[in-house]
Order: C-alpha cells, then sequence, then structure tokens
C-alpha cells in the first residue's frame, strides 16, 4: 500500500504545480492588463487595445495548456487509484489521457471556467477603450 501512495503523492504534486501555474498566469494577466490599460488611458490612446487582446489571447492558450495537462494528470491518478499494489510502477505517463475529449488543448481552451474568465476580460477591457475615445 505504501508504493501506491507514494505514487499518488507525486502525482498529486504534479497536478498541485499545474494548477498553481494556472493561478499565476491569471494574476499576471490581470496585472499586464491593468499596467497597460492605466497607460492607454493616461496617454488617452485607444489603440492599446491590441495589446491588451494579444496579451489576453496568449496567456488564455497558455492558460488552457496547463488545464489540459492538469486533466490528464488528474486522469492518470484515477488509474493508479485502483491499481493493485503489486501493478505500480511510478509511471508518470500522461499520453494516452490526451486523447480523451475533454483532455484536449481546445476543449480546455473553451471550458466554462476560461472562458468566463478570458472573455469577461476581453469585454472589460474593450469598454474601458470605448470610454477613452
Amino acid at each position: 500500500m505504501e508504493n501506491k501512495r507514494k505514487h499518488l503523492e507525486i502525482i498529486q504534486g504534479v497536478i498541485n504545480r499545474l494548477a498553481g501555474n494556472s493561478f499565476y498566469i491569471k494574476g499576471w494577466t490581470i496585472t499586464l492588463l491593468t499596467a497597460v490599460l492605466a497607460l492607454s488611458i493616461d496617454r488617452a490612446n485607444p489603440d492599446y487595445i491590441f495589446i491588451n487582446l494579444f496579451v489576453i489571447i496568449a496567456f488564455w492558450i497558455l492558460d488552457s495548456f496547463f488545464l489540459s495537462r492538469e486533466r490528464c494528470y488528474r486522469d492518470l491518478y484515477d488509474h493508479v487509484r485502483v491499481l493493485d499494489e503489486k501493478d505500480v510502477d511510478y509511471s508518470m505517463n500522461s499520453d494516452e489521457y490526451r486523447k480523451i475529449k475533454k483532455n484536449r488543448w481546445i476543449s480546455a481552451l473553451f471550458s466554462r471556467t476560461l472562458l468566463i474568465f478570458y472573455l469577461s476580460l476581453i469585454i472589460i477591457a474593450s469598454s474601458i477603450y470605448c470610454f477613452v475615445k
């Protein structure tokens, strides 16, 4: 039972790091969005919207990558959880779980949580630029 528990702890550590990376990406997105918004309002230049849209979309893509990998490792965790003790091999290969539709990058890109977060940022940034004009 100790081998299985240790393997699950290792997988959980990877899941926690991926979730932490996603959290940091969201924080950096808001930080950069705020900085560019402040710069554009200070200079009264609405052309900065393209910089903000690029930042939002770039971090959205990166965040979806981390979410898709996190989903793969969650499936690996579920697989190891039901294994017998003698079958535990400490494999961290999650490639076979990438084929599952919910674990694909494009599915993560359009997941409900990421859509709500990043589309709301796009709407907020666009509405502020409408007032700057």
